[in-house]
């Protein structure tokens, strides 16, 4: 379907260019224009520019200019119909599209066909969760078991994938989706016998993107097969790159810029515990070890990061290599390391959301403590040990 001009034209002027990129960039006025760091190149002193009067965005750095439209395209790698749509979205404005003609279908973009499969998917997985036997039985009372309500499993979009080996794929194709899609963004996998579901059998975690809109999926298994990873994610697509995604950063950005932090844990567990019990400005490097994509990523919101890891000696040397990335970045850290017993998880399971902030606040060291108390217990046991 094409967008009719008059519409395109309605949509552009109704759009606000310091609403759309404040979405995504921490602005601040300086004279009759808002400034902040580029996120299309890395700097440390802001050199991004955006004009409300002429509703447009300018970096003196790189270079990059345009209006609301061509700051999506940029920033998200939308299509130019993609970010009408979105702009549209955002600003309640109709769409009264007209028919395209067969080279015009022919022509849709690989990217918008994968966003349109993954939101398919998404579907499923939710309706199959709360809607269905297996999904209710098995998904749905994982979750609650687990001690998840309701409301974060909703607003999360946790969905449950049948056992059978190609219940999605078969229904995917049902409703003409090709083989090639599927096999392309990762829902399914070539086998000897065809296609089958990457995430039968699993409890699934939609990754969103800074709009909201779905680029990737985790699932974790539910039965003891050692055979089978725990977690089993997207691979990287056209539209999913892992160095570059934080789970959990479309519902926690708002948080992070208001409350001018950002508290990293490591799964996806991690992340819904702490928004249930209130504590919403947290983000999950899930997937990947932290990369420098995804500390500039949270830079956009905040110079300021906590990082929350178990207190096991994996999330003790995940955090002492995460600190001096980030720091490396000219940001300011702090390490909140939890007794070795617990994760963020069964942290903020056991305690009330008063106690978890309080300890947040009490043990929260910052980077030079971290290392000289870390490198004074290791002394202190090697002069224990027996010679």
């Amino acid at each position: 379907m094409a967008i009719p001009r008059e519409t395109v034209e309605q949509i552009l002027q109704t759009a606000r260019i310091e609403e759309v990129v404040g979405e995504f960039v921490t602005l601040k006025k300086k004279g009759t224009n808002l400034w902040g760091n580029c996120p299309f190149h890395n700097e440390k002193t802001p050199s991004f520019s955006v004009n409300p009067a002429r509703n447009i965005f300018k970096c003196f750095g790189c270079g990059k200019a345009g209006d609301s439209a061509k700051f999506l395209m940029e920033h998200e790698h939308y299509t130019y119909p993609e970010a009408l749509r979105y702009l549209a979205k955002k600003y309640n404005i109709k769409i009264e599209e007209k028919e395209q003609t067969a080279e015009e279908i022919m022509q849709q973009s690989i990217r918008e066909k994968m966003f349109n499969i993954n939101e398919f998917a998404d579907k499923y997985f939710v309706d199959t969760l709360w809607n269905t036997d297996e999904g209710k039985t098995i998904g749905l009372e994982y979750f609650r078991e687990r001690g998840y309500f309701d409301p974060i499993i909703q607003k999360f979009h946790l969905g449950y994938n049948p056992a059978k080996w190609d219940a999605f794929t078969t229904y995917a194709k049902k409703n003409g989706y090709s083989e090639e899609l599927l096999e392309q963004i990762g829902l399914s996998i070539k086998g000897n016998n065809g296609l089958y579901d990457r995430y039968h059998g699993r409890v699934m975690f939609p990754i969103h993107s800074l709009t909201g809109r779905v680029i990737g999926f985790g699932g974790r298994i539910l039965t003891n097969d050692k055979k089978s990873p725990k977690y089993q994610n997207s691979p990287e697509s056209e539209i999913y790159d892992k160095k570059q995604t934080l789970y959990g950063i479309y519902f926690a950005k708002n948080a992070i810029a208001r409350q001018d932090e950002c508290i990293l844990v490591e799964g996806y567990f991690d992340v819904l515990r702490m928004h249930q019990i209130g504590i919403e400005n947290v983000v999950a490097s899930s997937g990947t070890s932290l990369t420098m994509e995804q500390i500039r990523l949270v830079k956009r919101y905040t110079k300021n990061i906590t990082m929350l890891y178990d207190g096991d000696a994996a999330g003790i040397h995940a955090a002492l290599r995460g600190t001096d990335m980030i720091l490396s970045e000219g940001m300011n850290v702090r390490v909140v390391v939890l007794p070795p017993e617990h994760d963020p998880d069964t942290f903020g399971k056991e305690f009330s959301t008063e106690y978890v902030n309080n300890y947040l606040k009490e043990n929260a060291k910052d980077f030079i403590r971290f290392k000289t108390e870390l490198l004074g217990a290791v002394a202190e046991r090697c002069r224990k040990r027996p010679h």
